[in-house]
């Protein structure tokens, strides 16, 4: 993945100082940094601190961006620390239950039905992981990144992302064919050679 002429303006003029730039920069990028963090902690009010950090951390970082990475690769990769860190401080701390999760735990939602939420079922999925695999799946299947982009993120040889991803995405599909019913679940194929995986929604 290589950076576009806009990210390239918007990085070059940002680390001259120029605040604008850098805010142009965040606004461009937030939805994924946010989508990054909400599914490797999995839940919102985590996910907006680690968001929050990695924002943070670009702008006081940004003047030492080197262009060996993309762009994004490099906002990416201070999005998956970000979003580990607080994992490691959440295992060091109480970890409340969200309304949304006890909801679905019951089967019940704000509308009385039984229905299930694909993104809490997701979200579960992933909770299954440990933290490695969720990063390197999440960094995969959700920003579409390479594996050799991915090695470069996670700082991790392309044979051993490889084998994360693989597994990641086995027990994946596992969990979710199993909350589902389905010993086979549907799982999206590919065009890579790699794995299946199933879908995140």
């Amino acid at each position: 993945m290589t950076s576009t002429p806009v990210e390239a303006d918007l990085i070059a003029a940002a680390r001259r100082g120029d605040r604008e730039a850098t805010d142009r920069l965040l606004r461009l990028h937030q939805p994924m940094i946010w989508a990054i963090c909400r599914r490797i902690v999995g839940d919102d009010h985590t996910a907006a601190d680690a968001a929050q950090e990695a924002m943070i951390s670009v702008v006081k970082h940004v003047g030492r961006f080197d262009g060996r990475s993309s762009v994004r690769t490099w906002i990416y990769r201070v999005a998956t620390n970000a979003a580990l860190d607080e994992l490691r401080r959440r295992r060091r701390r109480p970890d409340p239950v969200s309304d949304e999760v006890i909801a679905s735990r019951s089967g019940v939602t704000s509308g009385g039905a039984n229905v299930v939420d694909d993104r809490l079922l997701i979200d579960e999925a992933l909770a299954q992981l440990s933290p490695e695999f969720r990063a390197a799946v999440v960094l995969r299947d959700l920003a579409d990144l390479d594996y050799a982009e991915i090695s470069d993120v996670l700082g991790l040889p392309p044979g051993t992302v490889r084998s994360r991803i693989a597994r990641g995405r086995r027990a994946l599909a596992d969990h979710l064919g199993n909350a589902q019913g389905n010993p086979e679940p549907t799982v999206r194929r590919p065009t890579d050679g790699s794995p299946a995986e199933p879908p995140l929604p």
